[in-house]
């Protein structure tokens, strides 16, 4: 190929120059931000963060070691004008009302889930609230595969019909595994809407064939070490609900797999994701540091705060690749013109 004229260098220089610019003028909001899982994967997309918030104070400590500025507290008590002008909106709204372990807690204690649970329930209105205040280009949210089914699908309509029908989004949505490029099973529901309908395809993973024993460090305290009080009682406890034929028990996972789903409960016991130390001796629980790479933050990622603190906020994040993934096909939607698309009926499959 004949080296580029003067005109056509100039032209193509210009063409990058607009890109650049186009991309850095993709702003977001992070909503329920959490320890800035959103924000990592939509930064490398090339967006900027023009605003966040989240109301747990130990979540706040690590975002802003890691971001260096501290989140708004309680949505509900942020109002819409207080919140910048953006072009993109994420959120990641309280699951524990909707997931299966929440629910069955919830249950067993007489305690309202889903909608009904006035603390966290509502607080994807919430979300409404800001949305239909800001009318954002797009917007990406993240949930418990449990959503779909929750109250036999009826939670999950209200979402769709509130986000489609009552702030007309063209909205998309997909569970996604993230097992192709971490070593975790982890099944999420994402929810993509679009002001004006857009060109939109869902990411395809690659599959990284990923093992728990590339996450593993490899020297740590033996206070990561189960007692042997502790693995008796998960052992007695597994074989109990064996017996009954219940499911439940702990998790020791095999070094050449994947493990269960790393939840916020994970500092309790560590019971859902053991790693095995060789015959004669006790299990361990993951580390911060493992934990943080199970759900694939970077190796540079600050943990200002306690194990049991890190552990919670690990459990209730995003893994990072896959929200990258599904924020670069955000980001090639809204730079393409948008498309006429009718409107139609949309019935619903949550199966």
């Amino acid at each position: 190929m004949g080296r580029l004229s003067s005109r056509q260098a100039l032209a193509i220089k210009d063409q990058s120059e607009r890109a650049a610019t186009s991309i850095s003028s993709l702003t977001f909001a992070d909503l329920f931000c959490g320890i800035g899982g959103f924000r990592l994967a939509f930064e490398a997309a090339g967006c900027r963060c023009v605003f966040s918030c989240d109301w747990d104070p130990h979540a706040q400590r690590t975002y802003f070691a890691n971001f260096g500025e501290i989140p708004a507290g309680d949505l509900r008590q942020v109002a819409s004008n207080e919140i910048p002008q953006h072009r993109i909106l994420t959120a990641g709204f309280p699951c524990q009302p909707f997931s299966i372990s929440g629910v069955s807690k919830k249950k067993s204690l007489g305690m309202p889930h889903g909608f009904l649970d006035e603390t966290q329930g509502t607080l994807f209105f919430e979300v409404a609230r800001i949305i239909r205040a800001k009318k954002p280009d797009a917007f990406v949210l993240e949930n418990v595969k449990n959503l779909l089914g929750h109250d036999r699908g009826r939670t999950f309509r209200v979402i769709f019909e509130t986000l489609s029908e009552e702030l007309e989004y063209d909205v998309h949505f997909k569970v996604i595994d993230a097992k192709l490029v971490v070593p975790q099973h982890r099944e999420r529901i994402f929810i993509v809407g679009f002001k004006k309908p857009r060109p939109f395809i869902w990411p395809s993973l690659p599959d990284l064939k990923p093992r728990i024993s590339q996450i593993l460090e490899p020297s740590l305290s033996e206070k990561y070490t189960l007692s042997s009080h502790l693995w008796k009682y998960l052992r007695d406890y597994a074989n109990k609900h064996k017996a009954a034929g219940n499911g439940f028990g702990f998790g020791l996972v095999k070094l050449d797999g994947v493990s269960r789903t790393l939840s916020a409960r994970y500092y309790k016991d560590g019971s859902e994701i053991l790693i095995p130390r060789g015959p004669g001796r006790n299990p361990r629980r993951l580390t911060p540091r493992e934990c943080a790479r199970l759900m694939g933050f970077p190796e540079t990622f600050t943990i200002p705060v306690s194990d049991t603190q890190a552990y919670k906020q690990f459990g209730n994040s995003i893994v990072v690749p896959v929200a990258t993934a599904i924020a670069r096909q955000v980001v090639v939607a809204l730079q393409a013109p948008s498309i006429v698309k009718p409107r139609q009926l949309v019935l619903l499959d949550v199966s």
